[in-house]
């Protein structure tokens, strides 16, 4: 008799969070193809860090620069999620904003039921890991799910790509 709290080796749901990186897209790649190999759904996530005690100008509020970091992500997702669905794959994606992102993620895992996590070991962190730890060394240790890490360059700059660069999916 198999155990009904068993999860199987197949997956069902997979989690691809993106920052959009080049590292992020290649997460995105090899999710897509597991997707295809296992007919599982993929859900995308992107969590814009919530960062309260940045200065900004007076003529622009916080929540003015996350609503814009919400509407670029989310054109972004919908282009993903046409070629995602031109391949047949069922997707679905969301944008949050958290002071955790790696507790961001894994909550998402859990609330979306997924049973695949599939992530790289380097993204658009800039100074974040030197100050507060690696986003995937966080979800390493803490995830109840089974990982997929893709181990990617480190990039040779820390600096954030702009939303306007072009990339072959958003």
């Amino acid at each position: 008799m198999s155990d009904p709290n068993a999860s199987s080796a197949i997956p069902t749901k997979i989690l691809v969070p993106i920052d959009f990186s080049p590292s992020s897209h290649a997460a995105l790649d090899a999710a897509t193809e597991l997707a295809e190999k296992f007919h599982a759904a993929i859900y995308l996530l992107h969590v814009i860090p919530a960062f309260p005690n940045v200065s900004l100008p007076d003529s622009i509020t916080e929540a003015a620069v996350i609503e814009k970091a919400k509407i670029a992500a989310t054109e972004r997702f919908d282009v993903s999620e046409a070629v995602l669905k031109g391949k047949g794959i069922a997707v679905s994606s969301a944008v949050e904003v958290g002071d955790d992102v790696a507790g961001a993620i894994l909550e998402a895992a859990e609330r979306e039921k997924a049973d695949l996590l599939v992530i790289t070991t380097h993204g658009l962190s800039g100074w974040y890991p030197q100050v507060f730890g690696s986003i995937a060394e966080k979800i390493v240790k803490l995830a109840q799910i089974p990982l997929f890490l893709l181990r990617t360059p480190k990039p040779e700059t820390s600096a954030k790509v702009p939303f306007g660069r072009s990339m072959e999916w958003w």
